[in-house]
């Protein structure tokens, strides 16, 4: 689905990674190793300064960027909602190659666990949470088949947390949508992945099934890093 071979850009050395569709990809490890940087390189907020990306077995560079980005979704770790409204912001993408669809608005908010009402609010009067959900059901109103997700989790409290794993996990498992995240909790990458990477130095130092990894670590970097 997604191939990258000896990929080269800022911390990262070396990268060489296929993702699968239908997979549940969890990027950990310690700050600056270059997970933030992998994630951006998949929705071409950058590019790579040596080798290669292919998407469908196609190069990168033989899609539009927009095209790339409705097919491979980013949701950051702090929400950047437009000002306007709910609806304003869950329409864009859509509205910008003639998909947006009436009703669509509600169905997206279904999913997301929000009412129906909150169409029509305001983005400031949102809450932390309630944003996020916002920007999660505008990246799937492009019906991505690649979710992407920076540490979406990161700045919401326990109980917030727990509300938007539970709605990742059904979205993901309704439409079977492939996810590549960056954590850096350990717990939520056991709970939502089905395969770990763990990057350090810009390298990937170990990757397997999860939670086999965190449990069982192969390597001494890892094994560090856990204790």
């Amino acid at each position: 689905m997604i191939r990258l071979k000896d990929i080269q850009y800022g911390p990262l050395q070396d990268i060489n990674l296929n993702v699968y569709p239908g997979e549940r990809v969890i990027v950990f490890g310690p700050s600056g190793s270059g997970k933030s940087t992998l994630l951006h390189l998949f929705n071409r907020l950058l590019d790579a300064e040596k080798g290669s990306i292919s998407f469908y077995d196609q190069p990168y560079e033989s899609y539009t960027i927009p095209k790339l980005r409705r097919k491979i979704g980013l949701v950051l770790q702090a929400p950047h909602l437009f000002p306007g409204t709910v609806l304003d912001n869950l329409k864009f993408g859509p509205s910008m190659v003639d998909e947006w669809k009436d009703k669509q608005g509600e169905e997206l908010l279904e999913y997301v666990q929000l009412p129906s009402d909150y169409l029509h609010r305001s983005v400031d009067q949102l809450s932390g949470g309630e944003k996020q959900r916002v920007s999660l059901a505008r990246t799937l109103a492009n019906k991505p088949d690649v979710l992407l997700l920076d540490e979406p989790t990161s700045a919401l409290d326990e109980q917030t947390t727990e509300d938007i794993e539970e709605v990742l996990s059904m979205l993901i498992d309704k439409h079977q949508i492939t996810v590549i995240m960056v954590t850096h909790q350990l717990s939520q990458a056991k709970r939502l992945g089905d395969r770990g990477i763990y990057l350090e130095d810009g390298r990937i130092m170990e990757e397997g099934p999860l939670p086999d990894i965190l449990e069982k670590p192969k390597t001494e970097e890892l094994q560090s890093f856990l204790v």
